[in-house]
C-alpha cells in the first residue's frame, strides 16, 4: 500500500496535477525545493525533506536528498528484519518516488554551453533516487516520465495498488532513464575535454517504435527502434496513413528512397528497389519528374518504393494505376489522391511533412564483433565551378547540369555505380557490381539507344580505359568522375579520342 511519496522534478510538466491527485488519495508528499514551491503555491501540502532529513539543503542544493533516512526510506524491504531496523533509526518507509533529472541534454544541445554550465547540469541526487527505488520496484513505485502520472493514479484508485507488471514496467523506464542520461553525459564530456569526435567508447540509445512480422528473410526476427529526438525528416519521424505495417525491407528501402530525394531543391521523384534506385528524374514539375522517372526503368520500379519531394497529385495517382508499389513517401498528398490511394488495401502511404536537406550527423555499421562509426555523407556538389575540366573539349550547359543532376544520384547507389543520365532523368544505372567496367555496361544495357546524348556519372575513378570504352560506345557525349587514378592520363585520352568532355570532383561517392 501507498502511504508516503517524495516528489523531487527538474521538469515540472503535470507536477501539480499529480501531487493534488495524490493527496486526494490520501498519498503524505514529501518534495524538495522548487518542487516543493510548486506543490505548496496549489495549497497541497507537501513536507519538505529537510523536515523528515533534519538536515538542511547545502551547497546550493547539491546536497538535500542524499541521505539515510530518505535511502533507507526508499531502500528498505518489507520485511520484518529491515522494518524494524529502520523503525530504531526513526526512519518512515517511502512507496513512492516521482523524479526526473537535470537538463543535461537540453544544455549540451547549446554550443555556446561552458564546460562549467554542463557540469552544473549533472544530477547526483536524482539518479540516485531513481536507481534506489527501481531497484526496490517490488516495494516502491517509481516514475521517472511525466506521460505515466495519470496511469499511476488510474492505477491506485482502480486497484488501491500500482500492480506487480506496471512496477516492473516503471522499474525499467526508470533504468533506461539514468543510462541515457549517464550515456550522454560521458560522451558529451569526452568530446569536451579531448576534442576527439569519436571518444573511446560508444553508447548509443534508441527507443523501440515497433516490433517487425520479421527481419529482411521470415526465418528472422527484427524490430525497428528510433532516436529519442530526430533532428530532422526521416523514416523514423514520417507518419504511416495508411496500409500494412512497415516490414524491415520496406524501411530500409523507403530511408534509402526518402534520403535520395531529400538531396534535391527542384520537384524530384525516385523509384527504388532493393535500396537502389530503379529511375529518378527533376523537372519543373513534379508530375512531369514523375513520369520521367517512372518510365525510367518500368519493369525494375514495379513492386517498389516511389518517393517524392512535392505534393501527390490526383494525375499522378491517375497514373498509377496498374503499377503495384510496397510504399508511397510524399511530404503531403492533395485529398482526392489520397482518397483513391487508400483505395489499395496494402499499398502503404507514408507523409512526411515538408523535406529539408540532410543535417551534419552520424553512420553507425554494426559488423560482427564490432561497430564501424563515421560522418554521415551530406555532400552536395551545386557550384559548376567547382568541376575540373581535363578533356581537351569542355562539356556544354547542358551536359553540365545533367552531369551535376547524375552525380548528386550517383550519391545513393551502391558501389561500384554507374549512372547515365539525359535531360535530368536516368536513363541507365549500374549498381552494386564487382568491376567498374561490368556496372558501365549494365548502364548501357538498361539505357539502350536513350543513352545517345546522355551524360556518365562514376562514384570513383576509373582505373582503365574500359569504362569509357563502353560508354562511348552507348553513345555517351560528358562523364563526372572523381578523378585520381594512377591511369587518369589514359582515361582522359579516351575520352579526347571519343570527342567527350570530362570533369573531375575531386572527392569519390562510395556506398557499400
Amino acid at each position: 500500500m501507498i502511504r508516503r511519496a517524495l516528489l523531487s522534478v527538474s521538469d515540472k510538466t503535470g507536477i501539480v496535477d499529480l501531487a493534488g491527485n495524490l493527496n486526494e488519495i490520501g498519498i503524505e508528499i514529501i518534495s524538495t525545493g522548487g518542487t516543493a514551491k510548486a506543490i505548496e503555491s496549489a495549497g497541497i501540502p507537501v513536507r519538505r525533506v529537510e523536515e523528515i532529513t533534519g538536515f538542511p539543503e547545502m551547497l546550493d542544493g547539491r546536497v538535500k536528498t542524499l541521505h539515510p533516512v530518505i535511502h533507507g526510506g526508499i531502500l528498505a524491504l518489507r520485511n520484518e528484519e529491515h522494518l524494524k531496523q529502520i523503525e530504531e533509526q526513526g526512519i518512515e518507509p517511502i512507496d513512492m518516488v516521482v523524479v526526473n533529472l537535470y537538463p543535461f541534454e537540453k544544455v549540451a544541445k547549446n554550443e555556446n554551453a561552458s564546460v562549467e554550465d554542463l557540469i552544473e547540469n549533472i544530477d547526483i541526487g536524482g539518479p540516485t533516487l531513481i536507481r534506489s527505488a527501481a531497484k526496490n520496484h517490488e516495494n516502491v513505485v517509481v516514475v521517472s516520465n511525466p506521460e505515466r502520472y495519470d496511469e499511476v493514479v488510474e492505477a491506485i484508485i482502480e486497484e488501491g495498488e500500482v500492480p506487480p507488471e506496471l512496477r516492473r514496467e516503471l522499474a525499467l523506464e526508470a533504468f533506461a532513464h539514468t543510462a541515457a542520461y549517464d550515456s550522454m553525459i560521458y560522451t558529451t564530456l569526452a568530446q569536451r575535454f579531448t576534442g576527439k569526435k569519436f571518444p573511446e567508447h560508444l553508447f548509443l540509445h534508441y527507443l523501440k517504435v515497433q516490433d517487425l512480422r520479421y527481419g529482411e528473410n521470415k526465418e528472422q526476427e527484427a524490430a525497428f527502434y528510433r532516436e529519442p529526438e530526430i533532428k530532422e525528416v526521416s523514416i523514423a519521424s514520417a507518419k504511416q496513413l495508411h496500409g500494412k505495417a512497415m516490414s524491415y525491407n520496406n524501411i530500409l528501402d523507403t530511408n534509402d528512397a526518402l534520403e535520395l530525394i531529400k538531396d534535391f531543391d527542384e520537384p524530384t521523384v525516385a523509384a527504388i528497389k532493393h535500396t537502389n534506385p530503379c529511375g529518378v528524374a527533376s523537372a519543373d514539375d513534379i508530375y512531369t519528374a514523375f513520369r520521367r522517372a517512372m518510365d525510367a526503368d518500368p519493369m525494375s520500379a514495379y513492386g517498389g518504393i516511389l518517393a517524392l519531394n512535392r505534393e501527390v497529385t490526383y494525375d499522378i495517382v491517375k497514373d498509377l494505376k496498374g503499377v503495384f508499389l510496397e510504399v508511397i513517401i510524399a511530404p503531403s498528398y492533395e485529398e482526392k489522391a489520397l482518397e483513391r490511394l487508400m483505395k489499395r488495401k496494402n499499398l502503404r502511404i507514408v507523409e512526411t511533412g515538408p523535406l529539408e536537406h540532410a543535417k551534419p550527423s552520424m553512420d553507425y555499421r554494426k559488423v560482427v564483433g564490432g561497430m564501424l562509426a563515421q560522418d554521415r555523407d551530406i555532400s552536395r556538389l551545386d557550384d559548376p565551378s567547382k568541376l575540373k575540366v581535363v578533356s581537351e573539349r569542355a562539356p556544354t550547359q547542358k551536359e553540365i547540369e545533367d552531369m551535376l543532376f547524375a552525380w548528386r544520384v550517383t550519391k545513393h547507389v551502391k558501389s561500384n555505380s554507374i549512372i547515365y543520365a539525359k535531360d535530368k532523368t536516368t536513363v541507365g544505372i549500374g549498381a552494386g557490381q564487382m568491376s567498374r567496367v561490368d556496372a558501365a555496361k549494365i548502364a548501357s544495357f538498361k539505357a539502350g539507344d536513350r543513352a545517345k546524348g546522355a551524360v556518365m556519372s562514376s562514384d570513383a575513378f576509373f582505373p582503365f580505359r574500359d569504362g569509357i570504352d563502353e560508354a562511348a560506345k552507348a553513345g555517351v557525349t560528358a562523364v563526372i568522375h572523381p578523378g585520381g587514378s594512377i591511369r587518369d592520363e589514359e582515361v582522359i585520352q579516351a575520352a579526347n579520342e571519343y570527342g567527350m568532355a570530362m570533369v573531375f570532383t575531386g572527392y569519390r561517392l562510395f556506398k557499400h
